[in-house]
Formats: C-alpha cells, sequence, structure tokens
C-alpha cells in the first residue's frame, strides 16, 4: 500500500503539472472569487498557470510574502499571515497531490481537522462514540475520568527540525521536501504561521506520534485530537495522571507547551470539548448542549447587531446570514430548548422570524 501511495504521490512531476495546477486554482478561489486579485489571476489563468509551473520546474522561488493582519477572537488577539494567491496555487498543488495524501496516512482516525469527510462535526460524533463505548465497557456505569488537553501557543511553537524528520520519512522526492521546507521557513526559525495551506496538514500531523504512542502504548483507546484540543477517557483517575506527564516528556521535544488552566483530569459525567458540553447520564445516554458561554456570545451580537442596523452599517440579510449559520451549527446538539428562545429574542429584537435554512445552503 505504501509502494502504491509513493508513487502517485512521491512525485513532483504530478505536483507541479499543468492539471494540478489548474485544479488547485479553482479550488483556491472558492468563497473568495470575489476578490480583485483571484479575478485578475483568471483573466490570465493559462499564462499565470504556465508561469508557475516554468519556475516549479527550476524550483525556483514562489514564496512571495505574507498579508498580515490581526484578529480578535473572543478577547484573543491572533496573528494571521496569509499568502498571497499565486503562492496559494502553489501550496494547494504541493498539498492535494503530495502532502495530504502522505501525511494523513499516518494518522490516528480520530484525528478530524482539516481533513476531507472530517471536521468538527466528526470529531464530536467521535467523541459521542467514544462514550457510548466506554460506558458499555465499564460496566454500564458513568462513573470514570476525562483527561482534557489544550495545547499553548500551539502554531507558535512549532519546532521545525521535527517536520523535517517527518517529511523525509513520508517522502523519497527531495524536490518535494525542498519545496515544502521553503514554505516552512518563510516563518522564521520556529512556528507555522496561521492562514497558509501547508501550514495546516503540518500543524494536524505535527503530535501524530504521541497520538499513536497514547492510544497503542498508553491503551488510551477512547479518546481522540482535534488540532489543539485532545480527550481520553479512563476509569481510572491515577491512570490519567500517569498517562498526562508521560504524554508531557513525548510533548517537550516537539516544543508543545500545554495551557495549566485547560490542561485538566474531571469527572466524565460532564464536560466541555471543542465548546459542546457533554454530559454522560447513569442510563447510558450522551446528551450534547452548546456551551453557556457561546449562547451568552451570540446574544451579546444580536443585541449589538440591533445598534448596527440602526447605523445602517449592517443590512438585515447580513444579520439573517450570521444567525442562521450560528443556529444551523447549534442545530446539530441537543438544543431545541436553547433555539426556541433564541428566536424569541431574534423577533423582539427585529419583529420577524428568522427564516427557515434553505436545504443545501
Amino acid at each position: 500500500m505504501k509502494l502504491k501511495l509513493a508513487g502517485t504521490y512521491d512525485c513532483y512531476e504530478n505536483v507541479i503539472s499543468a492539471n494540478a495546477l489548474y485544479r488547485a486554482a479553482k479550488q483556491s478561489r472558492k468563497t473568495i472569487r470575489f476578490k480583485a486579485s483571484v479575478q485578475r489571476y483568471f483573466m490570465s489563468l493559462l499564462r499565470n498557470i504556465w508561469t508557475l509551473r516554468e519556475k516549479l520546474t527550476r524550483q525556483d522561488r514562489v514564496t512571495m510574502g505574507f498579508i498580515c493582519f490581526k484578529v480578535h477572537d473572543r478577547g484573543k488577539e491572533r496573528d494571521i499571515r496569509s499568502v498571497h494567491f499565486k503562492e496559494r496555487v502553489a501550496q494547494r498543488a504541493l498539498c492535494d497531490e503530495a502532502l495530504v495524501p502522505m501525511l494523513s496516512r499516518n494518522l490516528v482516525y480520530d484525528n478530524g481537522a482539516s481533513l476531507a469527510n472530517k471536521g468538527i462535526h466528526f470529531a464530536l460524533n467521535r467523541c459521542k462514540a467514544h462514550l457510548q463505548k466506554y460506558y458499555r465497557s465499564n460496566g454500564f456505569s458513568n462513573s470514570g475520568w476525562v483527561l482534557l488537553i489544550d495545547f499553548s501557543g500551539y502554531f507558535d511553537n512549532v519546532e521545525h527540525a521535527p517536520i523535517l524528520r517527518q517529511l523525509r520519512r513520508a517522502f523519497t522526492d527531495e524536490r518535494i521536501i525542498r519545496l515544502t521546507w521553503r514554505f516552512v521557513k518563510c516563518f522564521g526559525q520556529k512556528s507555522l504561521g496561521i492562514g497558509s495551506q501547508v501550514s495546516q496538514i503540518l500543524a494536524v500531523s505535527y503530535p501524530g506520534e504521541v497520538d499513536h504512542y497514547a492510544k497503542e502504548v498508553l491503551g488510551l483507546r477512547y479518546g481522540g485530537r482535534y488540532m489543539d484540543d485532545s480527550y481520553y477517557f479512563h476509569q481510572d483517575r491515577k491512570h490519567l495522571e500517569e498517562c498526562l506527564e508521560k504524554l508531557k516528556e513525548k510533548y517537550e521535544p516537539l516544543g508543545i507547551r500545554l495551557h495549566p488552566r485547560k490542561t485538566q483530569i474531571i469527572p466524565i459525567q460532564r464536560f466541555t470539548f471543542l465548546k459542546v458540553r457533554f454530559y454522560l447520564t447513569g442510563k447510558g445516554a450522551v446528551v450534547m448542549k452548546p456551551c453557556q458561554a457561546s449562547i451568552t456570545r451570540m446574544r451579546r451580537k444580536l443585541r449589538k447587531f440591533r445598534a448596527l442596523l440602526e447605523h445602517k452599517s449592517m443590512t438585515m440579510d447580513d444579520i439573517m446570514r450570521a444567525y442562521q449559520s450560528w443556529r444551523g451549527y447549534v442545530g446539530h446538539l441537543d438544543s431545541h430548548k436553547t433555539i426556541r428562545e433564541m428566536d424569541k429574542l431574534f423577533y423582539e429584537l427585529y419583529k420577524i422570524w428568522p427564516e427557515p435554512m434553505k436545504k443545501g445552503a
């Protein structure tokens, strides 16, 4: 199987082929086709693809620096380093034709971030399935503990040396390694930047060996990871404490630091993972509700949107889309009462009921 994959994806010519670059350009413009830079690129699409292919064939530098800006997320400031569209096409081709197929094969099944047919709902459903399996294996009892792990400043503390070792294990074509390494070294002596597709897949696979160690050596069968958040279930709290110390030893050479407040061992009956509150009842039912902080945040947003609407800084369509996006997300959870109460607040503020989400929207 490995030889078959290597023959398909461990090949620089496949990455820089005209067809691969064309597919990458088409995929890269999704959701951003309104931007002027994207429209200019597609006005001379074939010429731009040919120029990029020539550069990649000669192994010239295709990096163009970053578009840097800050994002404030729930009181936390994040530095975003987005790449130019021309470079994004090259990164997309590299990821689709080489990095993702080769690096994802070494991930545990319960790693759900940034992979095809996976995502946040996959991670939440796997956590629910693990709770159900744990309940049955624990003699139909909801006693036990959960180890929650959160990385602190994950992207900023990624070491480059382990990434290079990982690339050399996965690929034999030095040209693929060299191209990937150029994208990585743009971020300095260490760290990966938020906003780069290459950074995303490398960050997903970076602690993959530790995930295997937790499941296969420490025996933490019921566990998973979504980017920098992990969980593990076990009946014995002391065993989880010992496992946490061993995991810290594995994380240390990778430069991964654990968040002292968010990394904790708590009773399994009630815990929060990915902003979702999980409840395991005595009868084995798993209840998933949105955490109170996200509900409070949405209430505040609706009131602020009302003021922005009066000042004509937002339109009613913008507000409806924002609310329906949140409503569609919590609709996957056990949140009927929450949605009903939020709809009432929406009506009080805007004097209209939220329109039902169209199928396929």
